[in-house]
């Protein structure tokens, strides 16, 4: 039974500490930046202007606060000890790529805070949250406590809200950059895809993995969460991504596919077996769903993988709008790079494709560390009842957009060279901003530093 539901949009927030580290292998963008001036201002009000756009096509939109850093706790357990900074200082002198590790503002890619699973879909009728234990790399994996304990204060634990701990590593989870739902319409019953890039226990997987680049997502980890979730298999398939892909510099799955509602947007390469994944979809969405599946592949003579990856365009965000209007919101360097754009031109013009119109973003201070739109988002399935248990005052609207673009001007700088890391003051200026946000957000004491 369908009940009306809408997407709701929770965007990360840019921190103050938005640098360019290098720390992700795979990520092609974030190597060629690394060690370069950012402007974490510019980047958090790039965000900004990008929910204030979705906010005004009518697509619900909301906010997920940074992450305090640089992390002086993880770095204490690292073994650098004495006060704040000192332990900056040292970690600065004796192991550099610590401290850039340990004051990433990465948690601004919302994509990958979490996993979620709307009520339609699960066995007890409650949305589902599993924050991700994202192992693979260091920085990363400092994320999940806080993430959850935010998730907990803007989703309540209770009768509409259901929240899990992130898995034990070595299940290595990236959360919704590997996942998406398919279905008829969001209050209906749908299909959800895992795609995973690897098995733990690789030695039992006779195919092939990639060569280049790590793949992060597990399968074991794709089968616990949907287990979690309470999803019955109808409710699920689950893919293998191609390592031509994560080789090429696909690192998540939405750097090469994208869906919304019945529409699969995605290169050739996205996965390992297309023809099996798209059977099994297609059969599921019959079943669970009663709609068929609209399938849209972009053929590699038309935009190569090297330029889909360069590009972004399939991390673009694909919304429908309250008119029923399906759009593509892209980013700045997918309209830059000829064959996408030519791509993005066909699919705004063909009548056989369900897309009306395409709305470029700039998100250049994100894309340098490889993160578009899509990146920035985690998308929460509600139905009414469920958005109104949301907390309020995470929820975007013009005020709101205007009080927090003046709370970045306020205490954002508009250059940070990676020595900046090590600055004491740096550290006070993000905790006395994420003192005032949380005010603001009206969430309460939810960091540690904080409690």
């Amino acid at each position: 039974m369908s009940r009306p539901a809408r997407e709701l949009n929770l965007d990360g927030l840019v921190g103050p500490t938005h640098s360019y580290g290098g720390l992700s292998p795979g990520n092609l963008a974030s190597a060629r930046s690394r060690s370069s001036v950012s402007s974490p201002r510019e980047a958090a009000l790039q965000g900004l202007a990008k929910m204030r756009l979705l906010a005004d096509l009518g697509v619900a939109q909301a906010v997920l606060p940074p992450h305090p850093r640089p992390d002086v706790d993880a770095l204490r357990r690292l073994g650098f000890a004495g006060t704040d900074a000192r332990v900056l200082a040292r970690a600065a002198r004796e192991a550099p790529q610590l401290l850039v590790a340990c004051s990433s503002a990465s948690a601004m890619w919302a994509a990958n805070a979490a996993t979620v699973s709307p009520s339609a879909d699960s066995a007890d009728g409650r949305v589902h949250l599993t924050p991700a234990n994202l192992a693979s790399t260091l920085h990363r994996s400092l994320e999940a406590t806080t993430t959850a304990r935010l998730l907990r204060a803007i989703f309540p634990e209770g009768e509409r809200f259901a929240h899990h701990p992130p898995l034990p590593a070595p299940l290595g989870d990236e959360g919704a950059a590997n996942h998406l739902r398919l279905c008829a319409e969001h209050g209906g019953p749908g299909v959800q895809l895992f795609v995973s890039g690897r098995m733990v226990a690789d030695a039992e997987d006779p195919r092939p993995g990639p060569r280049r680049f790590p793949a992060r997502q597990t399968l074991e980890a794709s089968a616990a969460v949907a287990r979690l979730h309470r999803l019955a298999p109808a409710h699920v398939a689950f893919a293998r991504q191609s390592p031509s892909a994560i080789d090429a510099g696909a690192f998540h799955n939405d750097v090469v596919a994208v869906g919304d509602r019945d529409l699969l947007l995605y290169h050739e390469a996205a996965f390992q077996d297309e023809r099996a994944v798209l059977a099994e979809l297609r059969g599921k969405l019959r079943r669970v769903a009663g709609c068929e599946l609209v399938a849209v592949r972009i053929p590699a003579a038309e935009l190569s993988l090297d330029d889909a990856v360069c590009s972004y365009l399939f991390n673009s965000q694909l919304v429908t709008l309250p008119s029923g209007e399906r759009l593509i919101v892209a980013p700045a360097e997918s309209e830059a790079t000829p064959a996408a754009a030519a791509v993005l031109g066909r699919l705004a013009s063909d009548p056989a494709t369900p897309i009306d119109g395409v709305r470029v973003v700039d998100l250049r201070q994100s894309m340098r560390n490889g993160g578009g739109p899509a990146c920035l988002r985690l998308r929460v399935v509600l139905t009414d009842e469920e958005l109104a248990g949301v907390a309020p005052g995470v929820l975007l609207d013009a005020s709101l957009h205007e009080r927090l673009a003046a709370w970045v001007r306020r205490h954002y700088r508009d250059r940070l060279a990676p020595a900046d890391l090590a600055d004491p003051l740096l550290l006070e200026e993000g905790r006395r901003a994420l003192d005032e946000l949380t005010v603001l957000l009206g969430l309460g004491s939810v960091y540690d530093y904080q409690r």
